[in-house]
């Protein structure tokens, strides 16, 4: 692909936290491109550094309690370096987000019409008038029928999947070249799930958009993604097309995770457990293979002591050299 296809480039990013004066990274040392009009998925459990990476993306984190290094280069500008003005001025209309949990991302205190309405007055010159019809069409074209009643309503009078869609309409309002979606569909039912996720495909296709996923369900991932990322411990362990990470997945962690999907035809066998736990951001083992101490089985002497990714075969990327003799338990 050209470089005009890639529209963000993320170059070893570390963003850490900082825990008792000391820092520890919540993302290390990521690189990644998110190209045109595609979906990348970042999977993992909670607490592998998802949301984190999200967040680093559009310059959400406090600078008196965060450290981010390394380079988001968007149009030729490095994100990391740029001030909170200029931020102002991507975020929303460049850059929005579709955050994980609506009821605590939207303003109780506000109207929806006037939440949505927010990004298009520091975003463009429309008039009142075309402010309220954009606000109208928004809230149609994510599939909201009584449009102009729920305009006027506040975000606890909307039920969960309604106000996903309204956090929806607030992200593309602008039509960004980048759409961050964090769990979209995180607390949703399933068929809710299913709308939100056909409406995401289709305005990305109406705006050419890139799209980042961050999700642990890995349903969600086969239906939606282009591309997958595997996140662990801060770390991305493996990356590949969709179809390539389905039919052939290598790092120890992506195939555990694939394994302890549920399998409807296979309902008398014992659902599969990763052993262990994601550790936290004090207590990652940060020389060697992280996924080390959850496959204890596997002797030392597979894992590479500074662990690198390696392309094993076009664009499919895994970290470590555990995944050749790694087998299920």
């Amino acid at each position: 692909m050209s470089q005009k296809d890639t529209l963000l480039k993320i170059e070893n990013l570390t963003t850490s936290f900082r825990i008792d004066e000391e820092y520890f990274p919540a993302v290390d040392d990521v690189s990644i491109e998110l190209k045109r009009n595609e979906v990348l998925a970042i999977v993992g459990e909670s607490g592998c550094g998802k949301s984190t990476l999200a967040t680093s993306i559009v310059g959400l984190h406090s600078p008196l309690n965060t450290k981010s290094n390394g380079k988001i280069i968007f149009e030729g500008k490095n994100l990391l370096e740029i001030d909170e003005e200029e931020f102002n001025k991507i975020r929303g209309k460049q850059i929005g987000m579709i955050f994980q949990d609506p009821l605590s991302a939207l303003n109780p205190l506000m109207k929806i019409e006037n939440q949505i309405e927010e990004s298009l007055i520091y975003h463009t010159n429309f008039t009142k008038e075309e402010r309220k019809k954009k606000v109208y069409d928004l809230l149609q074209k994510v599939g909201i029928n009584n449009y102009k009643r729920v305009a006027k309503q506040f975000p606890h009078e909307l039920s969960g999947g309604m106000r996903q869609r309204v956090m929806i309409a607030i992200a593309l309002s602008c039509k960004p070249q980048i759409v961050i979606a964090d769990e979209p569909t995180t607390a949703l039912d399933v068929t809710i799930q299913a709308q939100i996720l056909d409406l995401l495909k289709s305005l990305q296709n109406e705006m050419n958009a890139g799209i980042i996923l961050i999700t642990h369900d890995l349903g969600v991932v086969a239906q939606m993604a282009d591309r997958v990322a595997v996140m662990y411990a801060g770390e991305i362990v493996e990356i590949a097309d969709v179809t390539e990470l389905f039919k052939n997945p290598k790092h120890p962690y992506t195939r555990s995770l694939l394994n302890s999907i549920p399998q409807l035809d296979l309902e008398n066998e014992k659902l599969h457990v990763i052993y262990g736990n994601v550790p936290s951001l004090k207590k990652i083992n940060r020389k060697g293979c992280r996924f080390a101490d959850r496959i204890p089985w596997v002797d030392k002497s597979e894992h590479e002591e500074n662990p690198k990714l390696h392309e094993i075969s076009k664009n499919h990327f895994v970290r470590c050299t555990c995944y050749k003799n790694f087998e299920l338990k």
